[in-house]
Protein backbone atom coordinates (compact mmCIF):
# COMPACT_ATOMS: atom_id res chain seq x y z
CA UNK A 1 0.00 0.00 0.00
CA UNK A 2 1.04 3.68 -0.38
CA UNK A 3 2.69 5.63 2.35
CA UNK A 4 1.33 8.54 3.03
CA UNK A 5 4.59 10.28 3.73
CA UNK A 6 5.82 9.56 -0.23
CA UNK A 7 4.29 11.04 -2.69
CA UNK A 8 5.40 9.86 -6.03
CA UNK A 9 5.48 12.31 -9.06
CA UNK A 10 4.24 9.66 -11.06
CA UNK A 11 1.39 7.31 -10.52
CA UNK A 12 1.66 4.72 -13.82
CA UNK A 13 5.39 4.44 -15.75
CA UNK A 14 6.37 2.63 -18.20
CA UNK A 15 9.89 0.58 -17.25
CA UNK A 16 12.10 0.07 -20.79
CA UNK A 17 14.81 -2.58 -20.21
CA UNK A 18 17.16 -3.93 -22.36
CA UNK A 19 17.26 -7.31 -22.92
CA UNK A 20 21.57 -6.98 -21.71
CA UNK A 21 20.17 -5.70 -17.85
CA UNK A 22 19.26 -9.22 -17.33
CA UNK A 23 22.43 -10.89 -18.36
CA UNK A 24 24.54 -9.18 -15.19
CA UNK A 25 27.75 -10.25 -15.31
CA UNK A 26 27.21 -13.41 -18.02
CA UNK A 27 27.67 -12.97 -21.69
CA UNK A 28 24.68 -14.40 -22.72
CA UNK A 29 21.39 -15.50 -21.39
CA UNK A 30 19.47 -14.31 -17.86
CA UNK A 31 21.46 -13.79 -15.17
CA UNK A 32 18.66 -14.73 -12.32
CA UNK A 33 20.42 -12.75 -9.48
CA UNK A 34 20.38 -9.85 -11.81
CA UNK A 35 16.59 -10.76 -12.62
CA UNK A 36 16.08 -10.54 -8.50
CA UNK A 37 17.78 -7.77 -8.04
CA UNK A 38 15.71 -5.46 -10.48
CA UNK A 39 12.29 -7.58 -9.87
CA UNK A 40 13.35 -6.09 -5.81
CA UNK A 41 13.38 -2.71 -7.30
CA UNK A 42 10.11 -2.97 -9.04
CA UNK A 43 8.33 -4.45 -5.96
CA UNK A 44 9.56 -1.14 -4.36
CA UNK A 45 7.89 1.18 -6.73
CA UNK A 46 4.80 -0.75 -6.12
CA UNK A 47 4.87 -0.58 -2.72
CA UNK A 48 4.35 2.68 -2.42
CA UNK A 49 1.54 2.56 -4.60
CA UNK A 50 2.68 3.18 -8.46
CA UNK A 51 1.50 1.37 -10.71
CA UNK A 52 4.44 -0.25 -13.28
CA UNK A 53 4.12 -1.85 -16.53
CA UNK A 54 7.66 -2.91 -18.32
CA UNK A 55 8.89 -3.82 -21.74
CA UNK A 56 11.96 -5.82 -21.80
CA UNK A 57 14.33 -6.40 -25.08
CA UNK A 58 15.62 -9.41 -26.43
CA UNK A 59 19.38 -8.40 -27.17
CA UNK A 60 21.14 -10.94 -24.41
CA UNK A 61 19.48 -13.57 -26.58
CA UNK A 62 19.35 -12.41 -30.53
CA UNK A 63 19.29 -9.43 -31.57
CA UNK A 64 17.15 -8.99 -35.02
CA UNK A 65 18.95 -6.45 -36.79
CA UNK A 66 22.43 -8.19 -36.20
CA UNK A 67 21.13 -11.85 -37.38
CA UNK A 68 19.99 -10.21 -40.80
CA UNK A 69 23.57 -8.36 -41.01
CA UNK A 70 25.09 -11.33 -40.93
CA UNK A 71 22.50 -12.66 -43.91
CA UNK A 72 19.35 -13.95 -41.80
CA UNK A 73 16.02 -12.71 -43.71
CA UNK A 74 15.48 -9.62 -41.62
CA UNK A 75 11.81 -10.03 -40.73
CA UNK A 76 12.63 -13.64 -39.83
CA UNK A 77 15.76 -12.24 -37.29
CA UNK A 78 13.45 -9.83 -36.10
CA UNK A 79 10.66 -12.43 -35.16
CA UNK A 80 13.23 -14.14 -33.37
CA UNK A 81 13.98 -11.44 -31.64
CA UNK A 82 10.38 -10.79 -30.69
CA UNK A 83 10.26 -14.24 -28.95
CA UNK A 84 13.83 -13.54 -27.10
CA UNK A 85 11.57 -10.72 -25.81
CA UNK A 86 9.02 -13.06 -24.50
CA UNK A 87 11.79 -15.69 -22.70
CA UNK A 88 12.72 -12.33 -21.16
CA UNK A 89 9.69 -11.14 -20.00
CA UNK A 90 8.68 -14.97 -18.33
CA UNK A 91 12.16 -14.14 -16.41
CA UNK A 92 11.07 -11.24 -15.04
CA UNK A 93 7.92 -12.33 -14.01
CA UNK A 94 9.01 -15.26 -12.10
CA UNK A 95 11.44 -13.05 -10.25
CA UNK A 96 8.49 -10.62 -9.39
CA UNK A 97 6.44 -12.89 -8.31
CA UNK A 98 9.07 -14.93 -6.09
CA UNK A 99 8.53 -11.60 -4.42
CA UNK A 100 4.87 -11.29 -3.88
CA UNK A 101 4.13 -9.46 -7.01
CA UNK A 102 1.46 -10.41 -8.72
CA UNK A 103 2.44 -10.26 -12.74
CA UNK A 104 1.10 -10.15 -16.22
CA UNK A 105 2.85 -10.97 -19.11
CA UNK A 106 1.36 -9.78 -22.23
CA UNK A 107 2.36 -10.64 -25.33
CA UNK A 108 1.71 -8.70 -29.07
CA UNK A 109 2.53 -12.50 -30.69
CA UNK A 110 -0.46 -14.97 -29.34
CA UNK A 111 0.96 -17.50 -27.63
CA UNK A 112 -1.69 -18.55 -24.90
CA UNK A 113 0.22 -21.37 -22.73
CA UNK A 114 2.50 -18.58 -21.61
CA UNK A 115 1.66 -15.35 -22.17
CA UNK A 116 -2.04 -13.38 -22.65
CA UNK A 117 -2.77 -11.21 -26.07
CA UNK A 118 -2.19 -8.08 -25.68
CA UNK A 119 -5.15 -6.06 -24.77
CA UNK A 120 -5.07 -2.55 -24.26
CA UNK A 121 -8.40 -2.49 -21.66
CA UNK A 122 -6.87 -5.52 -20.09
CA UNK A 123 -3.31 -4.35 -19.16
CA UNK A 124 -5.02 -1.14 -17.41
CA UNK A 125 -7.13 -2.93 -15.63
CA UNK A 126 -4.39 -5.52 -14.15
CA UNK A 127 -2.09 -1.77 -13.28
CA UNK A 128 -5.59 -1.00 -11.92
CA UNK A 129 -5.45 -3.56 -9.84
CA UNK A 130 -1.84 -3.36 -8.53
CA UNK A 131 -0.32 -5.94 -10.92
CA UNK A 132 2.60 -5.73 -13.08
CA UNK A 133 2.63 -6.11 -16.53
CA UNK A 134 4.73 -7.07 -18.83
CA UNK A 135 4.89 -6.35 -22.17
CA UNK A 136 6.37 -8.74 -24.82
CA UNK A 137 7.00 -9.87 -28.15
CA UNK A 138 7.37 -5.66 -29.71
CA UNK A 139 4.78 -4.32 -31.40
CA UNK A 140 4.20 -8.13 -32.86
CA UNK A 141 5.99 -6.39 -36.19
CA UNK A 142 8.82 -6.67 -38.21
CA UNK A 143 11.09 -3.35 -38.44
CA UNK A 144 10.35 -2.27 -35.15
CA UNK A 145 12.27 -1.84 -32.12
CA UNK A 146 11.52 -2.44 -28.52
CA UNK A 147 11.91 1.45 -27.92
CA UNK A 148 9.23 2.10 -29.85
CA UNK A 149 7.33 -0.76 -28.51
CA UNK A 150 7.64 0.31 -25.35
CA UNK A 151 6.40 4.33 -26.32
CA UNK A 152 3.29 2.57 -28.23
CA UNK A 153 2.40 0.67 -25.01
CA UNK A 154 2.94 3.58 -22.90
CA UNK A 155 0.71 5.85 -24.67
CA UNK A 156 -1.90 3.11 -24.55
CA UNK A 157 -2.08 2.59 -20.75
CA UNK A 158 -1.70 6.18 -19.93
CA UNK A 159 1.62 5.62 -18.26
CA UNK A 160 3.08 9.57 -17.46
CA UNK A 161 6.73 8.65 -18.22
CA UNK A 162 8.89 6.35 -19.91
CA UNK A 163 11.60 5.29 -17.21
CA UNK A 164 14.46 4.23 -19.64
CA UNK A 165 17.14 2.02 -18.01
CA UNK A 166 20.98 1.98 -19.32
CA UNK A 167 24.23 1.52 -18.24
CA UNK A 168 25.34 5.24 -17.70
CA UNK A 169 24.12 8.25 -15.55
CA UNK A 170 21.83 9.91 -18.49
CA UNK A 171 22.27 11.65 -21.71
CA UNK A 172 25.64 12.87 -22.73
CA UNK A 173 27.23 14.90 -25.44
CA UNK A 174 29.01 11.50 -26.08
CA UNK A 175 29.85 8.39 -25.13
CA UNK A 176 31.14 8.38 -21.48
CA UNK A 177 32.45 5.01 -21.36
CA UNK A 178 34.97 6.07 -24.33
CA UNK A 179 35.21 9.63 -23.21
CA UNK A 180 35.56 10.64 -19.47
CA UNK A 181 35.34 13.97 -20.28
CA UNK A 182 31.80 13.49 -21.58
CA UNK A 183 29.28 16.15 -20.56
CA UNK A 184 25.76 15.05 -18.54
CA UNK A 185 22.95 16.11 -19.64
CA UNK A 186 19.88 17.19 -17.07
CA UNK A 187 17.34 17.41 -19.15
CA UNK A 188 17.24 17.99 -23.21
CA UNK A 189 13.62 18.22 -25.38
CA UNK A 190 12.58 15.70 -28.12
CA UNK A 191 13.63 18.20 -30.57
CA UNK A 192 17.15 18.97 -29.16
CA UNK A 193 18.14 14.64 -29.13
CA UNK A 194 17.00 14.30 -32.33
CA UNK A 195 18.86 17.47 -33.28
CA UNK A 196 22.09 15.77 -32.02
CA UNK A 197 21.64 11.96 -33.34
CA UNK A 198 21.82 11.07 -29.61
CA UNK A 199 20.99 7.49 -29.60
CA UNK A 200 18.70 7.35 -26.29
CA UNK A 201 15.92 5.56 -28.10
CA UNK A 202 15.01 4.90 -31.44
CA UNK A 203 14.26 7.73 -34.12
CA UNK A 204 10.46 6.37 -34.05
CA UNK A 205 9.80 6.05 -30.47
CA UNK A 206 11.68 9.97 -29.69
CA UNK A 207 8.89 11.24 -32.12
CA UNK A 208 6.23 9.09 -30.75
CA UNK A 209 6.88 10.70 -27.79
CA UNK A 210 7.24 14.08 -28.59
CA UNK A 211 3.39 14.04 -30.22
CA UNK A 212 2.27 13.03 -27.22
CA UNK A 213 4.01 14.66 -24.98
CA UNK A 214 5.25 11.74 -23.05
CA UNK A 215 8.22 12.20 -20.53
CA UNK A 216 11.68 9.91 -21.04
CA UNK A 217 13.77 9.76 -18.01
CA UNK A 218 16.77 8.10 -18.42
CA UNK A 219 18.89 6.58 -15.88
CA UNK A 220 21.60 4.06 -14.41
CA UNK A 221 20.20 1.13 -13.63
CA UNK A 222 23.17 -0.80 -11.79
CA UNK A 223 22.84 1.79 -9.41
CA UNK A 224 20.74 0.22 -6.71
CA UNK A 225 17.56 2.49 -5.76
CA UNK A 226 17.53 4.86 -8.95
CA UNK A 227 14.21 3.28 -10.03
CA UNK A 228 12.65 4.67 -6.81
CA UNK A 229 14.66 7.53 -6.90
CA UNK A 230 13.36 8.79 -10.01
CA UNK A 231 9.95 8.03 -9.52
CA UNK A 232 10.08 10.30 -5.82
CA UNK A 233 11.25 13.29 -7.79
CA UNK A 234 15.03 12.49 -7.07
CA UNK A 235 17.27 14.48 -9.36
CA UNK A 236 18.25 11.37 -11.01
CA UNK A 237 19.41 10.57 -14.55
CA UNK A 238 18.30 13.12 -17.36
CA UNK A 239 14.73 14.38 -18.65
CA UNK A 240 14.05 14.20 -22.21
CA UNK A 241 10.65 16.51 -22.48
CA UNK A 242 8.75 19.17 -24.31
Amino acid sequence: MENDAVRPRFRRVLLKLSGEALMGGQGFGVDPIMASRIAEEIAELHSVGVQVAATVGGGNIVRGISVSAAGMDRVSGDYMGMLATVINALALQNALEKRGVHTRVQSAIEMREVAEPFIRRRAIRHLEKGRVVIFAAGTGNPYFSTDTAAALRAMEIGAEAILKATKVDGIYDSDPLLNPAATLFESLSYREVLARGLRVMDTTAVTLCMENNLPIVVFNLLRRGNIKDVVLGSKVGSVIHS
